[in-house]
């Protein structure tokens, strides 16, 4: 059975979010959205994630789930935001407590900043199962670009986040602190023995050659002509390959605001008593 898949592509990002419905009940998922940044003004914007709610409005589905694949470092989230709109709950993988320590002492957020990740109404495990109307939501752990990442199952389609890119672009980092391209591997290679013809929708798009934006691929595509993990392709090999391309990588732009805000589920710091909410970010910490 195959869900109804709407994309949003966030052009300045490169992000894929999508809305997920089962085309029986009219029930669906959000998966990955974007509050957009603008790093220049310190301003978030909600126009792409009002694009989402227009959607759901337009198709009529009732959203029972907002759902990251991981504490995303190139984008803020915008769960918080859309959970005020549609009251649906906010979940992840379990591992975000694993991030939240991390990046709370990055952050010098201190002890009234819990890291056990009960920002998210639900953390996830492998194996776990979300209704959709009358569809399921599968729940697979693919750590690897960092230990919290989630792909979600659903019908014939699989939404793998930062875990695989596009068959012309590649794989994802795994520099990131927990990342291992070992482990990344082994992620990918669970993915890609799905049947051929099952659909892999990427987290992001980045456009080799400049050519219009992307998002879904079959598994035989990837085994096929993914130059990182097409097979044949050894884990030593990718793991040399992956290695050797994250050591000259820079931090991506917005990885300070973007991860204070999402280690607490997409929503921005408490405003101070002037009335305004602070980002903080750490000087020469990196």
């Amino acid at each position: 059975m195959s869900p109804n898949v709407t994309a949003f592509y966030e052009e300045r990002t490169g992000t894929m979010s999508y809305l997920v419905a089962d085309p029986e009940r009219n029930r669906a998922a959000i998966i990955d959205p974007v509050l957009v940044y603008e790093a220049n003004a310190g301003r978030t914007r909600t126009e792409f994630a009002d694009g989402i709610l227009a959607a759901v409005s337009a198709q009529g589905v009732t959203v029972d789930w907002i759902l990251d694949t991981h504490p995303h470092a190139d984008h803020l989230s915008a769960a918080a935001y859309l959970k005020g709109r549609l009251g649906a709950p906010v979940a992840i993988g379990s591992g975000i407590a694993v991030v939240q320590k991390r990046w709370s002492e990055v952050y010098n957020l201190g002890a009234d900043f819990r890291t056990d990740g009960s920002q998210f109404d639900r953390l996830l495990e492998e194996g776990d199962r979300l209704p959709l109307g009358a569809m399921e939501i599968e729940v697979w752990h693919t750590p690897g670009h960092t230990p919290a990442c989630l792909s979600y199952r659903v019908g014939d389609c699989i939404f793998v986040g930062d875990t695989l890119f596009m068959p012309d672009y590649g794989t994802a980092r795994c520099d990131f602190p927990g990342g291992d391209a070992r482990t990344l591997y082994r992620s990918i290679r669970r993915l890609l023995s799905l049947p051929g013809d099952s659909r892999i929708f990427v987290g992001h798009d980045y456009r080799p050659g400049e050519r219009a934006a992307m998002w879904e691929a079959t598994v035989a595509d990837h085994r096929g002509r993914n130059p990182h993990v097409k097979d044949g392709t050894s884990e030593e090999d990718f793991v040399a390959m992956r290695t050797e391309r994250d050591r000259d990588l820079d931090l991506p732009e917005l990885i300070l605001p973007s991860l204070q805000v999402n280690i607490r589920a997409g929503r921005l710091p408490d405003a101070e008593d002037n009335g305004t909410a602070y980002l903080k970010i750490p000087l020469n910490r990196f």
